[in-house]
């Protein structure tokens, strides 16, 4: 079966394309030593292996986590959800559904109770729309794991900023925008130093942080910070 075509708003749109003309003049991927030590080729075979394995070894979680969505939250086990990937390009992601069907909807409602500095990216510690079994897959990440077949496909890599989705980037300036330069991943250097404890500038920060100076040194151990991160669960709501 096909991917649906992806429709985004006017506005939206607008802006991602003012924000796909400036990264195209002030690309600088190749700067980043990580980039220059680890070519196109062998970081995809890479992503493409970590992706592979790790869809192996998760399906029995998978499995597990879509039966208690199954059975204690109406609708569907699997969502696929907009994103922003590499210079402002849209990609889908798969995740595995943590919020009632609704959620979209009673977002604006919710608005005023926003926890996130700046008000670009939305945090509510105690979020009513995700369920009880959500909270404990998001704790863990474990509604993340789809996303491997991002890695296997090609539109995101294993170590880089987080795919924001279209209408945080619609409120980026230029600063922000650097975090377009590159693939979006699945786990970076903010989602191991603290996670959604961490404001909006902060996270901008260590994701540029990364782009810039990030050895392969750095992103083994990003790698192995993650797993602690996972299981502690915190900075996750």
């Amino acid at each position: 079966m096909g991917e649906r075509a992806i429709r985004l708003p006017p506005a939206i749109l607008g802006r991602l394309a003012r924000s796909r003309a400036t990264l195209s003049r002030t690309w600088i991927v190749g700067r980043s030593e990580v980039r220059r030590r680890a070519g196109p080729v062998i970081r995809r075979s890479f992503d493409a292996v970590v992706g592979c394995t790790g869809l192996l070894l998760a399906t029995p979680v998978l499995g597990a986590a879509a039966v208690l969505v199954k059975l204690t939250s109406p609708g569907p086990v699997f969502f696929r959800q907009v994103r922003i990937g590499l210079l402002g390009q849209p990609i889908v992601v798969r995740k595995i559904r943590t919020m009632h069907t609704d959620a979209e909807k009673r977002l604006e409602s919710l608005v005023s109770k926003n926890e996130s500095e700046g008000g670009v990216t939305f945090k509510i510690r105690r979020d009513p729309r995700v369920t009880p079994v959500g909270r404990i897959l998001r704790k863990l990440s474990i509604d993340e794991l789809p996303q491997l077949w991002n890695l296997v496909e090609g539109s995101m890599t294993t170590f880089g900023p987080r795919p924001p989705i279209p209408r945080e980037v619609a409120l980026y300036g230029v600063h922000e925008r650097r975090r377009l330069e590159v693939k979006p991943g699945l786990t970076c250097l903010w989602q191991v130093s603290g996670r959604s404890d961490l404001n909006f500038d902060k996270q901008v920060s260590l994701d540029i942080e990364y782009i810039d100076n990030a050895t392969l040194a750095d992103e083994a151990r990003i790698l192995l910070r993650t797993v602690p991160a996972v299981v502690s669960g915190k900075g996750a709501y």
